[in-house]
């Protein structure tokens, strides 16, 4: 019913504004038509004092429904730039509830947290041709979403920021594409990508990697790509972010901890020195003694940092 109401009262609104977006305040009749409508969406969306988000399938692939949970900012009166945020969990495990980055509401974005097919039920590359169907989606709808469909990001966290870098620097690649979803003609490409302690190369992460991060890493990877990285050459290079990089990908912000102990700090510092050479925007911001994660990724600083990092991208 929270959603019912979402989507009534969101379709009402536009409907009440008008596109031309005259006030609704002209006659005592739109008045109380956007009172009413005010009233109704205002519980679905707030949950203890929290925004609530709107849940959507966006595709089905076997029978399975692939959703996302879609976060809108308070002011609707323009398009909003789109964060379209990725999970973690070791590419097994995790799901779209983990969203660490809500505080970007308030800072304008629309934030979509998308579910993707895990290695138990699908290896590489099922997760990418996910994501990027669910980027389609977004763009089909747009409007109805009050997306700026030219100003979309991708952002993700540990397992999560390597698929958002995969998924943002391969704009324009049918073996990264995939065939999921029903709007397979609209584009998928994405204008920025922020990855916080995501993998960037899966031919040298193991090289580069403590025990610990060894016995985290050998089994995941081993599940995302139906073997090591020795056995599966080419697939482990299609899917390292740092081997699909191309002059004209988009801008690239990393966020990585100096201290971490299970994804190695040197992925970052690779893909970073990558993308200056090959003169891709890139920003690398190191965070002092981080570890795997932690509040330190997420507080206002850095949310700052992403907001002036991606007001640049186009």
């Amino acid at each position: 019913m929270a959603v019912d109401r979402y989507r009534l009262a969101h379709d009402g609104i536009a409907s009440a504004v008008g596109s031309s977006g005259s006030s609704i305040y002209q006659s005592e009749k739109n008045l109380m038509k956007f009172v009413v409508l005010l009233l109704s969406i205002l519980p679905g969306l707030l949950v203890g004092g929290e925004i609530k988000a709107l849940t959507v399938e966006y595709a089905k692939v076997a029978g399975r429904s692939l959703k996302l949970d879609f976060y809108q900012p308070d002011d609707l009166s323009t398009l909003r730039p789109l964060i379209v945020w990725v999970h973690g969990g070791a590419w097994r495990a995790g799901n779209r509830k983990s969203m660490p980055i809500k505080g970007l509401l308030k800072k304008g974005f629309a934030l979509a947290s998308v579910d993707y097919r895990l290695t138990p039920v699908a290896p590489y590359p099922a997760n990418v041709h996910d994501i990027k169907a669910a980027i389609r989606f977004l763009r089909t709808h747009a409007v109805k979403y009050r997306i700026n469909d030219e100003k979309i990001s991708i952002a993700g966290v540990s397992a999560g920021g390597h698929l958002a870098a995969l998924v943002g620097l391969t704009n324009r690649s049918a073996k990264h594409e995939g065939v999921v979803g029903d709007f397979r003609k609209v584009s998928s490409k994405v204008q920025a990508v922020v990855s916080f302690y995501g993998a960037s190369d899966l031919l040298s992460i193991l090289g580069q990697s403590t025990p610990h991060g060894l016995s985290v890493r050998v089994p995941a990877l081993n599940l995302l790509l139906g073997g090591s990285p020795k056995e599966k050459l080419q697939l482990a290079r299609l899917a390292s972010p740092l081997h699909q990089l191309d002059s004209k990908d988009p801008r690239v912000l990393l966020i990585h901890g100096d201290q971490d102990p299970q994804m190695p700090y040197q992925q970052s510092k690779d893909l970073y020195a990558a993308c200056l050479k090959l003169e891709i925007p890139c920003e690398l911001v190191t965070v002092k003694g981080g570890k795997h994660g932690g509040r330190e990724f997420y507080e206002e600083s850095v949310l700052t940092k992403i907001t002036g990092f991606l007001s640049k991208a186009n």
